[in-house]
């Protein structure tokens, strides 16, 4: 059976499960925390997520953990209202943070979790990721659309 298709319903059943227990927080928190950080010891999990794992392992599905977590915690954010947006830049940027979320938030009409990450090799700018939708503003960006622009001028691969 298509990986999407299990990791979806095994996700749909957790979170189903999670909320009959009202530890949807807590769980959700510790999943995010063991994509973000798999080497690291989880100490122990959560009974709504330790009888996931017992699920997986008995129906011999473990190698589809990681699935099953991004899709728990996709469906967890939006049965929250909750959008995620991702926001790279080359220096910490607090100001621009603050300033992207309340602009998000009102557009969007909905709360925004803002992951924010450092990418020395944009050179300046940021990008912005939205679901699908990618707002590059970055000057690694910029250079390369001349770099494309003067290849087509000149009819030769740069």
């Amino acid at each position: 059976m298509n990986t999407g298709i299990l990791a979806t319903r095994y996700a749909n059943a957790l979170l189903r499960y999670t909320e009959e227990t009202g530890g949807g927080e807590r769980v959700c928190a510790q999943v995010r925390r063991l994509l973000e950080h798999p080497q690291e010891d989880p100490g122990p999990l959560e009974p709504e997520l330790e009888r996931l794992v017992r699920l997986l392992v008995r129906n011999g599905r473990l190698e589809d953990v990681r699935f099953v977590f991004r899709s728990f915690i996709g469906m967890y954010y939006r049965s929250r209202g909750i959008e995620v947006a991702r926001l790279t830049t080359v220096v910490p940027a607090e100001g621009l943070e603050r300033k992207l979320r309340s602009v998000l938030e009102k557009q969007l009409g909905c709360e925004v979790l803002l992951e924010t990450h450092i990418d020395p090799d944009l050179l300046g700018g940021f990008t912005l990721e939205i679901g699908d939708y990618l707002l590059d503003g970055s000057v690694r960006s910029q250079i390369e659309a001349i770099r494309r622009q003067f290849v087509i001028s000149n009819n030769r691969i740069v």
